[in-house]
């Protein structure tokens, strides 16, 4: 499907959004072409780079580091939306440098926020390396060390399941500087990849794109490696995650409003039984939910980005409840759309069987669905939520 037929939700829902937002899809029509193609490269590594490349020759990348240090949650949502629909593999890299990044911008000196032009380029790339082996949704279980070593500090430990490894040339570590304090230990560190006692291990997830563990040994960084305060670690990978949560609503938004656009060109043109197979009720039945549940994930994201582009004082309930209806709606929506394509739709190669791999991960990363259910029934029962 070309880019200018691409639905965004500036066409009809222009009430959450300003007029540099219409700007903003008229310009990621034009780049979803050059990032679709990326995936025609010879090889996985060779497809990573050509995503990267795409994103930075239509200067994506601004938007998840701009040189303000904020993105702006309805900026993020309208990229990923689209990325979503194009390229499963540009929208984790889209993503994650923007995790990677945003502590920098947040809470970096100012030789740290220098580096926000290089990574708006795409001349720099980041990973956002807090995931290990025993510390998942518990992230005060962190137990990657950092030993203060001469002027400086040694890292030691393993990181796993790390987006952009690969093609990332820096990383935001997680590391605690002093166990027996818990979370309250857990500091920021600016690591570049190349150095002495950091080695990458790629890791092959169902939907391909850049994924590793992160195995540091020794790995030596200055002092003006640290991101922050010491011990605030913690508190910035939150801030962090509740920045760019919202945005993984859109995408699986995107993904899942690709999937219907499959399914409804499919089932008008199949004929079965005489008729097409959009003229068999039980079908309009499940593209009736579809259309329901796309619309509904689209308006809780897009709740959620406006308050916090409004500068509302807390959101992390509206957050949630965008991330977890959204990410479970597309797994619906898109599993359906594999059965109306009945055993077109499980051959490797169609976009459905693609869509049905690359939503999965949605619904654990940046924090899972039980997660989500978690905080938005703590909120419930404690009155803070409607």
């Amino acid at each position: 499907m070309r880019s200018q037929a691409i639905p965004l939700s500036t066409d009809d829902l222009g009430w959450f959004f300003a007029d540099e937002h219409a700007r903003l899809a008229e310009r990621l029509r034009g780049a979803a072409d050059a990032i679709a193609t990326a995936e025609d490269a010879a090889d996985e590594p060779a497809r990573d780079r050509a995503a990267v490349a795409a994103l930075a020759e239509h200067g994506l990348f601004a938007l998840v580091a701009p040189s303000s240090g904020s993105p702006s949650a309805r900026s993020l949502c309208l990229a990923r939306e689209l990325l979503g629909w194009v390229s499963a593999r540009a929208d984790s890299i889209f993503a994650v440098q923007g995790l990677g990044s945003f502590a920098l911008g947040l809470a970096g000196t100012a030789a740290q926020r220098g580096l926000l032009p290089a990574l708006a380029a795409g001349e720099l790339v980041a990973a956002f390396a807090l995931t290990e082996p025993d510390a998942g949704s518990d992230v005060a279980a962190i137990a990657t060390r950092a030993t203060p070593d001469g002027d400086g500090w040694r890292l030691d430990g393993e990181k796993i399941f790390i987006s952009n490894l690969g093609v990332a040339s820096h990383a935001t570590v997680f590391a605690t500087v002093d166990p027996a304090r818990g979370k309250q230990g857990i500091t920021a560190f600016w690591l570049p990849l190349d150095v002495t006692g950091v080695t990458v291990v790629a890791q092959q997830p169902i939907a391909p794109h850049p994924l590793g563990r992160l195995l540091l040994a020794g790995a030596r960084v200055g002092a003006d490696a640290v991101i922050g305060e010491r011990g605030a670690g913690f508190k910035l990978a939150m801030l962090t995650l509740d920045t760019f949560r919202v945005s993984v609503a859109a995408a699986a938004v995107g993904m899942a409003r690709r999937a219907l656009a499959e399914a409804v060109a499919h089932v008008g043109a199949r004929i079965q039984f005489g008729k097409p197979l959009a003229e068999q009720p039980l079908v309009q039945a499940h593209l009736a939910d579809m259309a329901v549940q796309i619309d509904a994930a689209r308006l809780l994201a897009l709740r959620a980005a406006y308050l916090r582009d409004a500068g509302a004082p807390r959101t992390t309930v509206e957050v949630s409840m965008a991330k977890l209806f959204a990410t479970e709606a597309a797994q619906d929506v898109i599993d359906r759309a594999v059965q109306l394509l009945g055993g077109r739709g499980v051959m490797h190669g169609a976009v459905v069987e693609h869509l049905y791999r690359a939503i999965r991960p949605l619904r654990i990363y940046e924090g899972t669905s039980e997660i989500q259910r978690t905080i938005i029934g703590r909120a419930v029962a404690h009155g803070a939520a409607s």
